[in-house]
């Protein structure tokens, strides 16, 4: 693999240092190891200070980010200052853990592959973390592997935010909303390097279950970008939720949800007496489904506004079970009869009431 170096864009002030991935690398200048460490130390302690100010000037109140902050050092006991690289599970962890998202894996493989081909080709990596945001799967360019697994951007390593404080994944977690934690934003003083773009992910209950994640080590990665960043990565993780749906109500039938604001992700799941069971997070939130409701038991009809449909009496009821019976039989009263467990004569009764003729 390549050598990772430090390097400094011979465009940007001398107290930006990042790395550029080999995969896009180009010219670059390379920092006196001496430098280089005198340089990093005092970025730490300015950024330690920054979080230890705005924490004590009480901006948790009115910001999301000092919010997180507040928790990582007040909650967590974290120090913005501390080195210490990042907690990785054991092999056997990472196999349990993976074995616990197995579906989800499977329900997001093809948006990961389709969020890596926009992203992977400027430097990014792409990860999909558990709800205890440890990266499960992962794709990024091998000519990146060692800086990336480096910066813990790689499966096994434990990004939650009470292990490394304000980052994208765990802040995202803790949160439950999609954001982007851009360099100096991240708690710890050894992360404000990276730059980390995720969207959480429900499962078919509309429960949190997983982030999607790209990140990044690059130093000259504009806010423009990574607003762009920020709609492709919140776009993949709808397909997943959407995918594992389908997986899970494989034998329902899947239905959009009329409800334009909420995009291709309001799913709602009918069975064959057309009744609701099941419904996304974007399809609970619009429609006002609730795990109760379901439970009871929600007419497809009543869920998806059809108010002719929704006033059907018994009689309608009746009607259409006994128009679906003459057809499967073919208009043959004896077959279609025997078919609803009633005699003939109860089933020309029933036809004339209801002014039915048989096809010719």
């Amino acid at each position: 693999m390549p050598a990772r170096s430090a390097i400094v864009s011979k465009a940007e002030p001398l107290w930006i240092v990042g790395y550029v991935p080999a995969s896009v690398a180009t010219e670059r200048k390379e920092v006196p190891l001496t430098g280089r460490i005198g340089l990093i130390g005092r970025q730490t302690a300015v950024h330690a200070d920054l979080v230890q100010a705005s924490i004590a000037k009480s901006d948790a109140a009115h910001s999301a980010l000092v919010a997180s902050w507040r928790r990582s050092l007040q909650l967590h006991h974290l120090d913005p200052a501390e080195r210490k690289a990042p907690r990785r599970l054991t092999e056997g962890e990472l196999r349990g853990a993976r074995q616990r998202m197995e579906r989800m894996i499977r329900a997001a493989e093809t948006s990961l592959n389709r969020l890596y081909q926009a992203v992977g080709g400027v430097g990014c990596c792409v990860m999909l973390a558990d709800r205890d945001g440890i990266p499960v799967e992962r794709r990024g360019a091998v000519a990146d592997d060692e800086t990336f697994d480096e910066w813990g951007l790689w499966t096994g390593t434990v990004w939650s935010e009470d292990s490394e404080g304000t980052n994208g994944i765990g802040t995202c977690l803790a949160d439950q909303r999609a954001l982007t934690i851009h360099r100096d934003q991240h708690f710890f003083s050894r992360n404000t390097l990276l730059s980390c773009t995720t969207a959480p992910v429900c499962d078919h209950e509309g429960n949190l279950a997983a982030a999607l994640d790209v990140s990044s080590c690059r130093s000259d990665l504009t806010e423009g970008f990574v607003q762009l960043i920020s709609v492709a990565v919140g776009d993949a993780a709808r397909r997943i939720e959407a995918e594992n749906f389908r997986i899970v109500y494989s034998n329902a039938r899947i239905l959009l949800a009329p409800v334009a604001e909420r995009g291709a992700g309001a799913l709602i799941a009918v069975d064959q007496d057309d009744l609701v069971i099941g419904a996304t997070r974007s399809a609970r939130l619009a429609l006002g489904i609730t795990g109760e409701a379901l439970a009871r038991g929600l007419l497809a009809a009543d869920v998806l506004g059809d108010q002719a449909k929704a006033k059907e009496d018994l009689d309608d009821a009746e009607r259409g079970a006994l128009q679906r019976a003459m057809a499967r039989a073919g208009g043959n009263v004896s077959a279609a009869a025997q078919n609803l467990g009633i005699s003939r004569a109860t089933l020309h009764r029933k036809l004339a009431r209801f002014e039915i003729r048989r096809p010719h």
